[in-house]
């Protein structure tokens, strides 16, 4: 198994990317710490399914990602009920859909409070655990939207970009250490979150696709462990993957 003895922390981790994710790790015997926001029932669902299908530890941490002393709280809890963390994937996010010219200042900063704000500051709490370790692997999910951009996503554009153009530096900085940042970068993928985007902008965006269908989480998730394992992803960081149905290619 690629991550047996790994330790994973996943936000956002009972849902969507995030639950796949967690699910495939699973699958290659890390033992997991879930981050989750007010979705308890869902949350233990997500632990019983993985700790009896799979037989690893699966660990629970409520924490608004937005609120540093409650992500502090939440990295201080994985590290101590797991005794380490290797990988951490920034999954958690929102995604809503309005004209620029509609959109509240309060839209905007909830936005980039979720999507931007929080892998900031979950991976600025971790790093100094990675550090002494002299190993780590993080995780960022973005969006090919981050690349390209979409018309009443502005918002939710802008925050996926500043996730890419943040995981660069860091992984420029932190390279030294062992620990090495990436991206992905899905293009639309069939879960919640897309669940309220309007039909046509949707049926729209299928079309146009090069691949002309949305993706599912399990064809992402495959990406993470990947980055995430020993020596498959060793020699990437800084980059950005994108199992996006060719709606960008680079």
């Amino acid at each position: 198994m690629k991550l047996a003895g790994k330790k994973a922390l996943i936000t956002g981790g009972t849902t969507g990317i995030g639950r796949g994710i967690a699910i495939a790790f699973a699958k290659e015997g890390a033992d997991i710490a879930i981050n989750y926001f007010g979705t308890a029932e869902e949350a233990i669902s997500v632990q019983k399914e993985l700790e009896d299908e799979y037989g690893i530890t699966v660990v629970l941490v409520e924490a608004d990602i937005t609120d540093e002393q409650q992500v502090e709280s939440m990295i201080d809890t994985a590290v101590h009920e797991l005794g380490k963390v290797d990988i951490l994937v920034n999954s958690a996010g929102i995604l809503t859909q309005m004209l620029l010219k509609d959109m509240s200042v309060n839209d905007w900063d909830r936005m980039i409070q979720v999507n931007l704000r929080g892998p900031f500051l979950c991976t600025k709490s971790i790093l100094p655990h990675m550090i002494k370790n002299n190993y780590g692997r993080i995780i960022n999910i973005a969006s090919q939207l981050g690349q390209i951009g979409g018309v009443e996503l502005s918002h939710y554009c802008a925050a996926k970009a500043g996730v890419i153009g943040f995981t660069k530096s860091a992984a420029r900085e932190v390279g030294k250490y062992g620990i090495n940042i990436n991206c992905i970068a899905p293009g639309p993928i069939e879960t919640s979150m897309i669940k309220n985007l309007d039909h046509a902008w949707k049926e729209q965006k299928q079309k146009s696709l090069p691949i002309p269908r949305f993706g599912l989480v399990e064809e992402v998730a495959p990406t993470a462990v990947m980055l995430a394992s020993d020596p498959d992803g060793n020699l990437y960081t800084g980059q950005t993957l994108g199992p996006n149905s060719g709606d960008v290619m680079l």
